[in-house]
């Protein structure tokens, strides 16, 4: 009996320590359910951090961790900056990752960026990245721009792509791929409706709809590259400069004494003395500086002349520059990028001329385009009866 006992008490100690155990481990589990986002996070931060000391470390910069700011979606308030890299987001190549030493002090990373606005921001450009400005993807405005009586066809737009050249790399099935690829998401999403492998039918309100299923997303930041010039460049350039504009309006509050915000400052210090050597700026006896009026104006057409002799040497053709409240008409050829920001070339018959370029005639390249000067900008006549004041 004693023995049976004995069995007893020891099956009910066994029983014990078995629910002790699993109690134990299942409280475990359930702890390592909840630490698993957390340590992945954890890993991901981890790794942008990293990357983000080496883009550092790649221009020569040592940055404290504690400045930098990981965005995961877009800044509620502008980030003004250099580029120091720039890479892939995710496999498909739609999406890309900035990282820019802003004049804030602080080192930004944003993700998610749309590829197609990025385009031209590369390492050492000035760029500004804001919210949403609410106009939809380049992408989008593309597909509605190749569609015909509401029907979008793949082969229309690679021989289009193919026409105009300007796909990086040549690779122009991966680029028309891409729109393809964004009308089968918004196919999933009831947008868009897919005929065959090579028609897409498009609804009329069809940037309304896509913008809007973008915001339901997550909306993506703004982009607007403000220099493809880097500071040093911009010192010494004889067009009007991102410095400049900061210069003439006096903008100086938003740089922070540390990082790139110094650096600015001391790049503008500079190119101050560079406008009083040539004569664009005087400094007075109390120590400030006064500029050339219309010294924008002026920079801008002192150096669309020299580029415009450096293109007619090669081009074989005579430069023409275009004065305020002058038609400018003629085959818009290809554009040009100068310090003070990208230019449009346009040919008629034995001479071309440079003038500012502007998103609305990016699918004109090749074409017959006619514009009005007005001051630093064009109003484009595009379409019948139409103007584009841009």
């Amino acid at each position: 009996m004693a023995a049976q006992k004995g069995r007893t008490h020891e099956s009910t100690s066994s029983v014990c320590f078995k629910t002790r155990f699993s109690l134990r481990h299942r409280g475990r589990s359930h702890m390592s359910e909840g630490l698993e986002p957390t340590l992945r996070e954890m890993g991901e931060r981890g790794d942008i951090i990293r990357t983000m000391q080496k883009a550092l470390r790649a221009e020569g910069a040592e940055r404290d961790p504690m400045s930098f700011a990981i965005h995961d979606a877009a800044p509620a308030t502008p980030i003004v900056g250099r580029v120091i890299d720039k890479h892939l987001s995710d496999e498909l190549g739609e999406e890309l990752t900035l990282v820019v030493d802003g004049i804030d002090g602080r080192t930004h990373h944003v993700a998610g960026m749309d590829a197609a606005r990025v385009a031209e921001a590369r390492i050492g450009s000035i760029v500004e990245i804001g919210p949403p400005d609410g106009t939809g993807r380049p992408s989008d405005r593309a597909i509605v721009g190749i569609a015909e009586e509401g029907v979008y066809r793949l082969s229309r737009h690679l021989e289009q792509a193919r026409f105009e050249g300007r796909v990086p790399g040549g690779d122009y099935d991966g680029f028309v791929a891409s729109h393809v690829r964004r009308l089968e998401a918004l196919r999933r999403a009831g947008i868009v409706e897919r005929i065959d492998a090579d028609q897409w039918r498009i609804p009329d309100d069809f940037t309304t709809r896509a913008a809007a299923h973008d915001a339901g997303r997550g909306d993506r930041a703004n982009i607007r590259v403000l220099s493809t010039f880097d500071l040093d460049r911009q010192i010494g350039a004889d067009g009007a400069t991102w410095l400049d504009r900061r210069l003439v309006g006096g903008v100086v509050s938003d740089l922070v004494p540390a990082g790139f915000g110094e650096q600015v400052r001391e790049a503008m210090e500079r190119r101050w003395d560079r406008l009083i050597e040539q004569g664009d700026a005087v400094r007075r006896p109390d120590g400030r500086v006064s500029y050339r009026r219309n010294l924008l104006a002026t920079l801008q057409e002192r150096e669309v002349a020299r580029i415009g002799a450096d293109l007619a040497a090669t081009k074989h053709m005579q430069f023409r520059g275009a004065a305020d409240g002058e038609t400018v008409s003629g085959t818009f050829t290809g554009t040009a990028q100068l310090s003070s920001g990208k230019f449009a070339i346009v040919e008629k018959s034995h001479e071309f001329t440079l003038v500012p370029w502007r998103p609305v005639i990016e699918r004109r390249l090749g074409q017959e385009v006619t514009g009005i000067m007005q001051g630093a900008s064009v109003s484009w006549q595009l379409g019948r009866n139409r103007g584009l004041e841009l």
